[in-house]
């Protein structure tokens, strides 16, 4: 490999026995050295030969992918997607095993990090260990669903749209994605010619037609005369990051919990089409929130949970959301106009929550970035003494982490659900919900 340093160990191949499954999409192996090996495209017990991808001499472990399966896990399928596997698109981390042994390793994922960083069992987290299917993703081994209604193109120097590599800038050019959702698919990205753009996205709104890509240019570049396959809103990503209308509405209309949200330039909302209702189905079910309630929605984004919250604490309740991102706090106030006792405060969580000077509330959502709410904030959130607490989370770790801090705060964990709402990939939805730790008389 070219420039490699003398000390690299890219490129050279062990043959090794895959043991457990590791949080990131990899398993954990180990060479007849000791050297500690994460390694893609390997499945638990299989006997592989791997190929080193990243790490030197002096590392503490190295990354590699299986090349050549010795003996094959019962789990193993050949993987639908011709673009999955060693070297090509990293979209991807489980094409090359069965459904349901993909929601089993994301299981093993979830109750080590809950040990390891909470020092939970899955009972003293009040979990059965599964990982649930969203509703219409129970497909026969060797198919895919197609869920994914958001997607980032990366475009290569030749101007054709793929997908990066794993852990690379590298684009793997391709024809089509097999977990874009249909109306993803039938814009036809991949079919036209690109240059001069870093990046395409795709977004296919659920419950409604609404379609939009947003361009992001190549400094300097000049913007496409964009004709796809089915009509679309147009947005452009600006230098300084602000994202601007070019023709269409600069927003998306999505559907959840039997209300319309609108999701204005590009912004978040749930990727999986069912995960918006599944997942306030959970946070409701864990809150059972009451008539006359005060709630809070933090990181609340568009405003889902807090329209979700308004609806049932009524009148006499009041819920107020935070957000970080302008756009999003627009769309929320839009969203949530009708209900006179919701307020949306822009503003990150850990100074905006004690700027407003609530001392006490009865329910908590809580749906923070990867990273997770933190230390400070957690303990700022146990101290406003809510009934329940309900933390929607996308990263275990990040969950294990605040629930050992939520945990020294005096909440312990009442129940825990996780859902597969990322198929195909390492990425699993948790909803945990947290109650105060009963004093003893």
């Amino acid at each position: 490999m070219p420039n490699a340093p003398e000390s690299s160990l890219i490129g050279e191949e062990y043959e090794v026995e895959v043991g457990p499954v590791a949080h990131g999409g990899h398993c954990i192996a180990r060479t007849d050295e000791g050297r500690v090996l994460f390694v893609r495209h390997a499945l638990p017990g299989e006997k592989v030969v791997v190929r080193v991808t990243e790490g030197a001499e002096d590392s503490r472990f190295l990354r590699a992918d299986a090349v050549q399966v010795l003996e094959a896990s019962k789990d193993r399928v050949e993987a639908p997607c011709p673009y999955a596997g060693p070297g090509m698109c990293g979209g991807c981390d489980w094409q090359h095993a069965k459904p349901g042994a993909q929601r089993r390793l994301k299981g093993e994922v979830v109750a080590e990090q809950l040990k390891r960083l909470a020092g939970l069992t899955p009972e003293e987290a009040g979990w059965d260990g599964t990982v649930m299917p969203a509703e219409g993703d129970k497909v026969p081994a060797g198919e895919v669903p197609a869920w994914r209604t958001r997607v980032q193109y990366a475009v290569d120097a030749s101007g054709h749209a793929g997908l990066r590599k794993h852990r690379s800038h590298d684009v793997q050019p391709i024809d089509r994605c097999l977990i874009a959702a249909p109306g993803v698919t039938e814009l036809g990205i991949e079919k036209r010619d690109w240059s001069g753009m870093a990046s395409v996205d795709a977004i296919a709104a659920t419950g409604s037609q609404d379609r939009q890509v947003v361009l992001n240019p190549r400094p300097g570049a000049r913007l496409p005369l964009v004709e796809l396959d089915k009509p679309v809103s147009v947005l452009r990503v600006a230098e300084d990051g602000g994202v601007h209308r070019v023709h269409g509405r600069p927003f998306v209309r999505e559907r959840a919990d039997d209300r319309t949200y609108r999701v204005g330039n590009g912004g978040f909302w749930q990727v999986h089409p069912k995960a918006a209702d599944t997942l306030v189905r959970a946070v409701m079910q864990g809150l059972l929130p009451r008539k006359g309630d005060t709630a809070l929605d933090l990181y609340c984004g568009v405003g889902l949970f807090a329209g979700a919250l308004a609806d049932r604490v009524g009148d006499k309740g009041a819920v107020l959301g935070i957000e970080s991102g302008k756009r999003a706090v627009e769309d929320a106030r839009h969203n949530l106009q009708h209900f006179e006792r919701v307020r949306i405060e822009q503003g990150k969580v850990e100074q905006a929550l004690p700027r407003t000077g609530i001392t006490e509330v009865d329910l908590i959502v809580l749906d923070p970035p990867r990273a997770g709410a933190g230390k400070q904030t957690v303990k700022h959130l146990a101290g406003l003494g809510a009934r329940r607490i309900a933390y929607v989370a996308c990263d275990p770790a990040a969950l294990a982490r605040d629930i050992a801090y939520f945990r020294d705060a005096g909440y312990r964990v009442r129940t825990l659900r996780a859902f597969d709402l990322f198929p195909m990939t390492h990425h699993v939805e948790c909803v945990a919900i947290l109650e105060p730790v009963k004093k003893d008389a």
